[in-house]
């Protein structure tokens, strides 16, 4: 039987999606509650970007349900999610390179009143000192590291309830891992939920409370994140030489 979460924020139900004729996902099964991190782990070609884009609405899926909030998602686009507090991260540092990082964050907050737009700025801005002194540079003149702050704070500008953040170490430097890393542990502090796709295996599960594995586009393991000998146990389940639905703890 799956871990039991005491309330449910997102809800995953037999999710299958793909490209085409490509079946990705084969009916996938996920809960969050609020304020959790959730890490979703898996090796190249798994299907976890394909998951995070179906339940942000990106992708449109052919089976299964997703239900945020209590709200079914099954009809939302990218920006009706956002609007309800389901924001996603993209994988690859996605910032306009050629305007400021102020005009970024300006463009993240488009639609909300023009009075808000000012303080959401500050606030963000106040988790990312590192961007902050560089708010009049042209984004394409930040370091790879910047670059991926100004990702997450253009998420972080919608205050979300879910922050979903696709391999946001991917590229960085240990130090600038960390740095992002920690920012996670920040949100989860402030009650903020967030789902987490990351290939730095000890990283992830230092930061989560559970974790998730994917293989062949399957969940085929869930665990606390404290469990004994988890990563080797993933690699099992990644493997194929061991393959639980669940572990307890």
């Amino acid at each position: 039987m799956p871990i039991s979460v005491p309330e449910t924020l997102l809800e995953v139900s037999g999710i299958e999606a793909g490209y085409g004729k490509i079946a990705v996902l084969h009916g996938i099964d996920m809960r969050i509650a609020p304020g959790e991190v959730v890490s979703l782990l898996g090796p190249n070609g798994a299907g976890k970007t394909t998951l995070l884009r179906a339940i942000a609405g990106l992708l449109p899926w052919t089976a299964g349900s997703v239900r945020f909030d209590g709200r079914d998602m099954r009809d939302a686009g990218p920006r009706e999610s956002a609007r309800a507090g389901l924001v996603h991260v993209i994988e690859g540092h996605r910032v306009f390179t050629q305007i400021s990082v102020t005009d970024n964050l300006l463009l993240a907050a488009y639609d909300l009143p023009r009075r808000e737009r000012a303080a959401r700025i500050e606030e963000v801005l106040e988790t990312f000192p590192e961007i902050a002194a560089k708010r009049h540079d042209k984004g394409g003149a930040l370091s790879g590291g910047q670059q991926q702050m100004l990702a997450v704070a253009q998420g972080l500008i919608r205050r979300p309830r879910l922050l979903m953040l696709d391999e946001p170490s991917a590229g960085l430097s240990p130090v600038l891992v960390d740095r992002v890393l920690a920012v996670v542990s920040d949100l989860r502090a402030a009650g903020t939920a967030v789902l987490l796709v990351e290939q730095l295996i000890e990283k992830a599960l230092a930061v989560s409370d559970r974790v998730y594995a994917m293989a062949q586009g399957r969940i085929v393991l869930e665990a606390k994140a404290n469990e004994a000998d988890l990563p080797h146990r993933l690699e099992r389940a990644y493997f194929g030489q061991d393959v639980p639905t669940a572990l307890h703890a």
